[in-house]
């Protein structure tokens, strides 16, 4: 079994900040990509960011310059800084992770619970 624990949102003001992480526990043999996804009431899943592997990072448009991903592979733990919180950024948040488990040599994706992050003053 493979399971993403994320950590618990919360309620911030306009322009504040919070630190959301993600830890992948379990049958674990390789981590290819981590990342975050987000969705609002009424709207798709959408991405947020992510680190596709080599290093690299992306983002989306909406959050470049205020969110910052990073990823501690020694703990299989991705983490999301969320600055200058807009209202827009109100949703729930879910990790995602493309792994490769124990005993399998298939490449899949992997979600977290979901937690909810409220932007509001």
């Amino acid at each position: 079994q493979v399971q993403l624990v994320e950590s618990v949102g919360g309620f911030v003001q306009p322009g504040g900040s919070l630190r959301l992480s993600c830890a992948a526990s379990g049958s674990l043999l390789r981590i290819s990509a981590m990342g975050w996804y987000r969705q609002a009431p009424g709207n798709q899943r959408e991405l947020v960011a992510s680190m596709p592997g080599g290093g690299r990072t992306e983002y989306a448009d909406s959050v470049k310059g205020r969110f910052t991903i990073s990823r501690d592979n020694a703990k299989n733990t991705v983490y999301l800084q969320m600055n200058s919180l807009k209202p827009e950024d109100t949703a729930d948040y879910y990790c995602y992770a493309k792994l490769v488990r124990k005993g399998s040599q298939y490449l899949l994706d992997y979600w977290g619970q979901g937690t909810q992050v409220t932007v509001s003053s």
